[in-house]
This record gives structure tokens, sequence and C-alpha cells, in this order.
């Protein structure tokens, strides 16, 4: 007991210290130059090229670190320049050079990273330039019949294909289509407006037709481009992104456990982490790229549709939808990992001791959980099926059972013993009492009876029988109950008696120390000082190791112990939500047609030479 009075001062010192640190301010990590970069004596010539050797540096690692956007580039800068040999046409096609600049918008604004992204935004071009074009035909069409009142008609064209154009764009299910929306009312007023000129000619159809050539030129310089060009797929992307999920969740969940089970405390806890930014602790990172990455999934899948059948998915209407469905079972595993995480980043934390007592089962259960993903992420990443002989959840489901049978025996570590057992005398000397009255009162018939078997003229000698076999049973139950209830009593009462004399010989070495302290004079009483303290845990109620007010230490300890029942029970709740996510992902591996396990055996018997030949001859 005093071990673990020791080890809680000492916690709650930590954390009061850990909440001094927590106050000062540091700037390093928001992304701020050097010192010697913001140095206000330095000129600003040197500190604008100090800034600009800093970009330089972090363009060149950006490119490291993914080639594929030099790639990108450099791909952009080659279909450019093959739509710019438009200029130089002269013969036999001469409006190509006039109207080239609608080929080359088209390449800059279509030209997409993924080939599901360009193809996506030239389709939307494409579409929305042919329609523009077609209905601002007919507009012009009717303007020149209305003759002197064509510049009104016009105008009300305009207005009228605007207003209704920027309506339905708004509806749900065309948000995808907004793109062509924008081109599509970026033509109908370009038509319009450029094909009619001061001197009556007009020029609508070359206008319309020229453009829509051009755009279609443009969209296809950018999918040949794109395609054959070190092709980037976002259906790829998507999966990859899908793995790196997994595995950043394994990895977080492994931290959370070992750090807890170390009682691993942050020094400083960084800002971003407490405003829920990008921070490079892998604890943090690992489940927050999970649960961040919603966005980025269904722009993927967007993409992803759009995307011939290539490389191992190679099958028309491939179920990426699947793919995101099996990242949101995986978000709803990571939550948990998140809520385990905050368990570490909580003021009040449980003990060393009360870790240490459910360290084997919590620690095997966490384990067994990051195997589970990361056995996962490689079906994943392979396309390959779950074994139908192998149960992937039962290893997990055994370790959650021992952690819940851990708990149930030693549910006593996690409550307030003392009140349980007081509680439990109170009721159960109330319990006694009552069967006393009910004994009494059951007695006084009996003695009644008796005086009326004097005068067998009044009650028959029958009942008077019946009634003491009924009285002799009745007796025997309650005498049982009260032997059982007593020897319960006896034990929670020696339990009770020797943690009162643990305490108490804790309690006088505490304040045996407090009496030599020279300040404590100044503080006055311990009711005192919990009057004064103006938040919780009070911080004037460590004094070095020793503990001032027991009221306040019993109430931390009750809060400590709740700390450890919160972090197993999101563990065990991690391990439940493991079953939707298992048939997600046995969903996805039907419908995409992913290969069936390898067997080992099974290939060693096919690739065999020697075996081949024993069964030719006949001796196997």
């Amino acid at each position: 007991m005093a071990n673990y009075l020791g080890s809680m001062s000492r916690n709650w010192a930590d954390n009061t210290s850990k909440q001094r640190l927590l106050s000062r301010r540091d700037y390093s990590h928001l992304g701020f130059f050097p010192e010697s970069y913001t140095n206000e004596n330095a000129s600003i010539l040197h500190r604008w090229w100090a800034a600009l050797q800093l970009f330089l540096l972090d363009v060149f690692e950006m490119g490291r670190a993914d080639p594929r956007q030099v790639i990108f580039a450099a791909k952009s800068g080659l279909a450019l320049s093959i739509v710019s040999i438009l200029i130089f046409f002269k013969e036999p096609f001469t409006y190509m050079s006039q109207y080239s600049i609608w080929a080359i918008l088209t390449v800059i604004v279509v030209f997409e990273f993924s080939i599901g992204a360009t193809l996506i935004k030239g389709f939307n071009r494409a579409l929305g330039t042919f329609l523009a074009s077609i209905l601002a035909l007919g507009v012009a069409q009717i303007s020149l019949w209305a003759g002197q009142w064509q510049e009104v008609v016009i105008v009300v064209g305009i207005f009228m294909a605007g207003s209704i154009t920027s309506y339905v764009k708004l509806y749900p299910s065309m948000k995808a289509y907004e793109y062509g929306f924008r081109v599509f009312m970026l033509t109908f007023c370009i038509i319009l407006v450029s094909g009619n000129e001061e001197n009556g000619n007009t020029h609508f159809l070359q206008t319309a037709v020229s453009r829509f050539l051009l755009v279609v030129v443009g969209a296809l310089v950018c999918l040949v481009v794109n395609i054959c060009v070190y092709p980037i797929w976002a259906g790829e992307d998507l999966h990859k992104l899908i793995v790196k999920n997994f595995r950043g969740v394994a990895t977080s969940l492994e931290g959370c456990v070992n750090n807890y089970l170390q009682h691993f405390e942050y020094e400083r806890i960084p800002s971003k982490i407490l405003v829920y930014q990008a921070s490079d602790d892998p604890l943090y990172s690992g489940y927050r790229s999970a649960v961040q990455s919603t966005s980025q999934e269904d722009a993927l899948m967007g993409f992803a549709v759009w995307e011939p059948p290539h490389g191992r998915y190679k099958m028309l209407n491939y179920p990426w939808s699947n793919y995101v469905k099996v990242s949101g079972a995986l978000r709803h595993c990571a939550f948990m990992v998140m809520a385990m995480h905050g368990c570490i980043l909580a003021e009040i934390q449980a003990p060393v001791e009360l870790r240490y007592m459910f360290r084997n089962e919590i620690q095997k259960l966490g384990t067994e959980g990051a195997k589970i993903l990361r056995e996962l992420a490689n079906k994943v990443e392979k396309l390959e099926k779950l074994s139908p002989d192998v149960d992937l959840l039962e290893k997990v489901h055994e370790a959650a059972e021992e952690l819940q049978m851990m708990i149930d025996q030693k549910s006593y570590y996690l409550v307030n013993s003392e009140k349980w057992a007081a509680g439990r005398q109170r009721k159960d000397n109330e319990d006694i009492d009552r069967l006393q009255e009910i004994q009494e009162e059951e007695i006084k018939p009996d003695v009644t009876g008796s005086l009326n078997e004097a005068n067998p003229k009044q009650q028959p000698h029958s009942k008077t029988l019946e009634r003491s076999k009924t009285l002799e049973r009745s007796k025997t139950l309650e005498r049982s109950k009260t032997l059982e209830r007593n020897k319960t009593l006896e034990r929670n009462k020696t339990l009770e008696r020797n943690k009162t004399l643990e305490r108490n010989f804790t309690l006088e070495r505490n304040f045996s120390a407090m009496s030599n302290h020279p300040s404590l004079s100044r503080w006055g009483s311990s009711e005192d000082l919990l009057k004064q303290q103006a938040q919780w845990p009070s911080r004037l109620s460590i004094v070095g190791e020793t503990i001032l007010n027991m009221r306040e230490l019993k109430t931390y300890e009750s809060a400590s112990a709740l700390s450890l029942a919160t972090f197993t029970s999101l563990l065990i709740e991690f391990v439940a939500r493991l079953q939707n996510l298992v048939s997600a992902f046995e969903e996805l591996s039907e419908k995409a047609k992913f290969s069936e396990p390898w067997n080992v055996l099974e290939v060693k018997e096919e690739v065999s030479v020697w075996t081949g030949l024993l069964e030719c001859i006949g001796i196997k």
C-alpha cells in the first residue's frame, strides 16, 4: 500500500509538471524559419535569399519523395508542346492557327495527375462544349429571324441559359459534372458573342465547329500522353492508400498498447495533436491518416470508375466502391485507437501496479489485433482471399475473453473496494435483522398452536403437525443462509481489517514527515487547502512525495482505476468492430474476384520434377 501511495503521489506530481510544460510556447513546429533566417539584424535581401533556398530544398525533397510528380510535370509539358504545333498550320485548315488557343486551354485545364481525372474532365469539357454549341446555334438562328431585335434575343438567351445552368448544377447528383456546366456557360457565351460581327455576316457555325473540334483534339492529346507515357492510375492509388491505412492503424494500435503498459507520458504534448493537425508522432499519424482520408478516397473512387481495365484490375465495373466500404470499416476501428491514444494523453493515469496486473492480457490482445490488421493489409495488397480453413478472428477473440475474465476476477481493483465492502456489510446486516423479524413472526403462531394443542376440541391434530414441519424446514433454510452470510461477513471484515492496518501505518509515516515540513505551518489544515484549491487535481496537496489530503487521494485513486477500465473497454470494443471489417473485406474479395490463397504444399507438388518422374515409372 505504501508503494501504491508513493506511485500515486509521483504520478500526480508528474502530471502537475506536465501541465506547466504545456503552458510554455513553442513555435518551432508551426513551420517558421529558424532563428538565423528570422534575425531582425539581417538585411531583407539576405532573408529573402534564405527563404528561397529553403523553398527550393522543399521542392527538391518533394520530387525525391514521389518521382511521379516530376514525371507528371514532364508529361504536361509534352502535351502542351504537341498542341502548340497547331499554331503553325497554314494549310489546308487556315482557321486551325486562328482558334488553336482552345486546344492549348483544353490541355492546360484537362491534363490531370491520374488517368481517371483526365478522362472525367475531358468528358465534361467535350460534352459541355458540344451541348453549348448546339444550343448556341439554335439561339443564333432565332436571333437572325428577329432582325433588328437580334442583340436583344442574344442577351435574353444568355441570361436564361446562365440562370438555368447555375441552378441545375447545384443539384447534389450533378456535383460530378460541375466543370461541364461551367464549360457549357463559357462556350455558349463565346459562340454567341464572337460569332456576331458588325457587318452583319455571321460565323456562328464556323466558331462552334472549330471550337468543338479543337477541344476534342486537346482532350485526345491529354488522354494519349497520359496513358502512353508512364500511366498513373487513380485506382492503383486508392488501392495503395487502403493498404497504407491498414498498416498505419496497426502501428498505432501496437504503439498505444505498448506505451500504455510502459507508463509512457508526453513531456510536452505537441500543439498540433491538441488541434488535430498533422504531426510526426507515429502513434498519432497512423490512425489520423485513416480517419482523415475520407475525401481523398471519395475523389480517387470517382476517378477510378472512369478508368478502363488495366493491370491487375482486368474487369469491367470493378467494385471500387467496396474499397471505400472497407476503408469505412477500418475507420470505424481507428476511432477506438484514437480514444486509446487519448487515454495516454489524459492527465489522470492509472498507476503502474494496476497496469502491470493486466499487462499480459492487454499485450496479447493488442498484438493479435495488430496481426489481423496487417494480415488484411497483405491480403488487400496481393488481391488474395482469406483462407477458408483458418478463422482469422479466433485468437483475438480468445485474447479478448481472457482479458474479460481477468477483469471479472479482479474487478475490485477497478472500484473503491472499501465503500463497496462497507455497503455490502450494511446490506448483510439489514438482511440478518429482517430474517430475525420474520423468524419471530413465524414463532408466534407456533406458540399459539402449541397452546391450542392442549385443547383437542379447537384444532385438529393434522394441521398442527403440518405447521410444525413447515416451520422446521424454514428454520433449516434460514440457518443455512445465516451461516453463509456470516462467513462472507467474516471474510470481508478480515480483509478490511488488514487494509485498515496497512493504511494507518502508511498515514503515520506520511504525517510524521508532514509535521517536520518547513512550509506546513503557512498552509494550515487540509480542509483549508481543499477550500482554497482552484482546479482539480489540487496542486497544493503535494509536498515532495507527501500527500496532505487523503480525500483527494482517494478521489484520484478511483479516477485512475477508471482510466484503466476505460482503456480495456476500448480495446475490447476494437476487437468487436473487427468482425465488421473482416466481413467488408470478404465482400470485396468476392466482388473483385480475388485469387485463392496460395497453398505451399500444392505448389510444391506441382513443381516437383522427381514426383512427376516417379509417378510415370509407377513407383509413386
